[in-house]
Parts: C-alpha cells; structure tokens; sequence
C-alpha cells in the first residue's frame, strides 16, 4: 500500500469578471448663443484627455465649461453730421476774410469785407437788378447746356457705336477740341451778329466736347463680352445698343455733364462781356468801370452757388439713374 505524499488538489475558484469599459457617447458641440450668428463647439473632457494622450477610460459624460460673454472693447466714436463737416470749410474761409479786413490787413479797395459785400447783395436784390441779371444768365445757359448736349450726345452716338461714323467725326472733333473757344468769340460775332446767338453758340460749343469725351468713352469701354451675352440671347442689334451699351456709357454720359455744367457757366462770363445790355456778366463789367469789387464779388458768389446747384441737380439724378451700379462711397 503506498502512501502518496502530494498535498490534495483544491477546488478552483472562479476568476472574477472584470467589466468591460463603456465606451463614452461622444458629446455633441454646444453652440455659443450669447452671440447670434457666432457658433463655438465645446470639447468635451473626454475628448480633451484623448487628445492629450491620457489612456485613462472616461467614467461619464463631462459637463461643458460655462462660456464668457465677449465684450468689445472698440469704442465707438461720435459721427458728425455730414452738413456740418461740408460747410466748416466755407465758413473757416468767411472767418478768415472777416478777420483780415477786419484788421486792415487786406484794404477794402483790393476785397471788401463780408458785411459789406451781404449789404450791397441786398440792395441788388431790393432793386431787382440782381433777380432780372440771375434769369438772363439762367435762360443762356440752359439754352446753350441743351443744344451742347443734342450735339456732344448725338456726335458720340454716331462715332461710338459705328466704326465709318468714327472715320468721319472722331477726327475732326479732336481738332475743334484743341482750339479754345474763346479765341472764336470774333469769328462768331461776324457770323451770328451782337445779339443772343454768338454768346448761345460759345456755350454750346463749350458744352458739347467734354459730353462727347466722356460720352464715346463710355460707349467703348463696354465690356465685350456682355455684347457677347446679349447677341447669344437673341438680341437685336437695337435690342444691344438699348439695353447693353447705353446703360454701361449712362457713368461716363454723367460725369461729361457734370464737366459740361462748369464749362457752361465758365462760357456764360466771357459770353456776357461782349456787347451785352443784361446778365450777370453786364452787372461785372459795369462794376469794373467804376471799380466796385464789392459787386464784381457778388456776381461771382452767384456765380458760384448757381454751379453748385446745377451740380446737386445731376448727382441727384446720377443717384436715381445709376442705382442698379453698387460702386464705393467712402469709408
């Protein structure tokens, strides 16, 4: 009988299970609505811990820190109206002019002073030679602006859009265009008399070239592959010159008039100096006889609003015409 001396066999115990790690839902990004049209995602801290390289399992989902409220720290400076930055200029020159006659740096005979000249304004207007002066000029210059735009319109027209037309016309307006209008005030006067008509076609013909400039310019410099666009959808060739080719020269057909006005007004005071009993440019050269600078300074200063007025008028119409064209307006 033998005798076996190995200890005996214990029961195997079961291991325990050890769970397995859940695995975290991922967190959906959070959207910052403290600002509107601004989204943040948030990472979560189980996210953040793997991108750190942390293997440590995440035991639930982490709560998003709370977001701070941004605050900008710009500050917003005051706009001044925009009348006022436009006449501070103007004004600034009218202190100055005051202060200088004032203290007898600049002699009345040379510029009188701003009081003096807003009196004899005053009695130009009581009288009525001022009102009567102002319709004169007013009714030239629009007779002579609307005969140099028929003209400069026409002209460009017929050499913008039709290359024999440019043969013919483009030549012989870039000759006339170099000659100054004003050296033919003599020729006219033979031609057309003393009367209204020579100082009527020295306008026009001051009008005319600048509306014809930038009138073909504005023709020409149409891009052309919007002809392109416009024959491919069937359009006629009256059908491109309507609605392709004059609204893009409508720019540059705007800015001529605008040159075509001061031009009109610079025309209207060499045209009033010969031989003319009424107008503004008869009350200058009176003034001039007898050395009164005080109404020579008046008739400018009318001069001068007038041109300004008729400049409001075509910006406002550029505005209302030029509306379907976003272009840049300053900062």
């Amino acid at each position: 009988m033998s005798i076996s001396h190995a200890p005996p066999d214990k029961p195997e115990t079961p291991e325990p299970e050890t769970p397995a790690p859940e695995s975290p839902e991922p967190d959906t990004p959070k959207s910052d609505t403290s600002h509107p049209g601004v989204s943040k995602s948030v990472p979560s801290k189980a996210s953040s811990g793997a991108d750190a390289g942390d293997d440590a399992p995440a035991t639930g989902s982490a709560t998003a820190p709370e977001l701070e409220r941004l605050t900008s720290t710009k500050v917003r400076r005051t706009r001044v109206p925009r009348w006022v930055r436009r006449t501070s200029g103007p004004l600034v020159l009218l202190a100055l002019w005051q202060v200088l006659t004032a203290t007898g740096a600049l002699s009345a005979d040379v510029l009188a002073s701003p009081g003096t000249i807003a009196r004899v304004a005053g009695d130009l207007v009581s009288d009525g030679s001022l009102t009567s002066a102002m319709g004169v000029s007013l009714q030239r210059v629009a007779l002579g602006l609307l005969f140099g735009v028929v003209v400069g319109t026409s002209l460009a027209l017929v050499s913008g859009l039709f290359r024999i037309g440019e043969d013919l016309v483009d030549a012989s307006v870039q000759m006339l265009r170099t000659v100054p209008f004003v050296g033919l005030i003599p020729l006219f006067i033979i031609w057309f008399g003393i009367g209204e008509a020579p100082k009527i076609a020295i306008i026009t013909l001051g009008v005319s070239f600048p509306l014809y400039l930038n009138v073909y310019a504005g023709i020409r410099n149409v891009d052309a592959q919007l002809i392109e666009a416009g024959q491919s959808l069937g359009l006629s060739r009256w059908g491109l010159v309507r609605h392709v080719v004059l609204p893009g020269a409508l720019p540059g057909a705007m800015t001529g008039l605008r040159y075509s006005l001061g031009i009109a007004w610079l025309a209207l005071v060499f045209a009033e100096q010969v031989n003319a009993d009424s107008g503004l440019g008869f009350l200058m050269v009176q003034a001039r006889d007898f050395l009164r600078t005080d109404v020579i300074v008046v008739c400018l200063i009318v001069y001068a609003f007038l041109g300004l007025a008729a400049d409001f008028v075509v910006r406002t119409l550029e505005r209302v015409l030029l509306r379907w064209r976003p272009t840049f307006t300053g900062q």
